[in-house]
């Protein structure tokens, strides 16, 4: 850039100034309860109760009683086997149903997509009861199956599927369907790489939903070991003697594989959401 064009642009105004900086302390007004958790899982008991904001003394004991008192590692496996499952079952039926509304023409189509879009509207609480009778027919209950089902198709990963799949051009199609390319083909290899941003979207959506739910397993497990993080960490709690060191390791530890999802996945979700706002 020129000295020219540096000297044209102008200063900053106060309204700017303001602004960044209600946006630091909004920032530092949230970071201060997940400093304080990541900070208080290195901390003693007397340290805690102390309270202190930096440790006295670093220590790793709350880790170590984590992982050699309760059955978190399994929980941990648990988590993941089920968000991971839930993440590639909802990914792959989203789609799918997303490109079935965009691209084929079928009885009752708009009124099954009307149904899908006002599900969105039912409150998760209210089927709890009724699914749970149904499950427990089926024998289901306690088993990673009736963890994942929930969200092996969610209403909004079809909708957002469905914007993105309006937009390919049904000549590309059609060009592969001359080539001789069936329609799981056709889905497969020239569908799926057009719906990335989308898929990323859905799946980080899709993935956080599954490892935070608490309510669900809460109420389908049965055994200590099938229990997932929020609720496995839940049982942590205790009225006469509470691990808060415990609880913030734990809080901790489960953390990571969510940063890392998102991570992992944040061009995809960022290009997802504006482009979905652009369409």
């Amino acid at each position: 850039m020129s000295r020219e064009s540096q000297a044209e642009q102008p200063a900053p105004s106060l309204a700017a100034y303001l602004g960044t900086l209600a946006v630091l302390l909004v920032l530092a007004l949230a970071m201060t309860p997940v400093l304080w958790a990541v900070l208080s899982a290195f901390k003693s008991r007397a340290d805690i109760f102390a309270g202190d904001v930096w440790p006295r003394r670093w220590s790793l004991e709350n880790f170590d009683d984590l992982l050699a008192k309760t059955l978190y590692l399994r929980w941990m496996a648990n988590s993941l086997v089920v968000a991971l499952a839930s993440t590639a079952l909802g990914l792959l039926f989203c789609s799918l149903g997303g490109y079935a509304f965009a691209k084929f023409d079928f009885p009752g189509k708009t009124v099954m997509f009307w149904v899908v879009i006002a599900s969105v509207s039912i409150p998760a609480f209210t089927t709890v009861i009724p699914l749970f009778g149904w499950l427990a027919r089926l024998g289901l209950l306690d088993t990673y199956i009736v963890l994942i089902l929930p969200f092996a198709a969610n209403a909004f990963g079809i909708f957002l599927m469905r914007q993105y799949a309006v937009a390919i051009p049904n000549e590309l199609l059609d060009a592969g369907r001359i080539d001789g390319a069936g329609e799981f083909r056709l889905y497969w290899s020239v569908v799926l790489p057009l719906l990335r941003p989308a898929l990323g979207t859905v799946g980080v959506l899709i993935f956080i939903a599954s490892w935070n739910s608490y309510i669900w397993p809460l109420v389908m497990m049965r055994t200590d070991e099938m229990f997932t993080l929020p609720v496995g960490v839940a049982t942590l709690k205790s009225d006469q003697l509470p691990e808060y060191g415990m609880l913030m390791a734990a809080s901790v530890l489960s953390s990571v594989p969510i940063i890392g999802a998102f991570l992992i996945m944040q061009r995809q979700f960022i290009a997802g959401l504006t482009q979905g706002a652009v369409k």
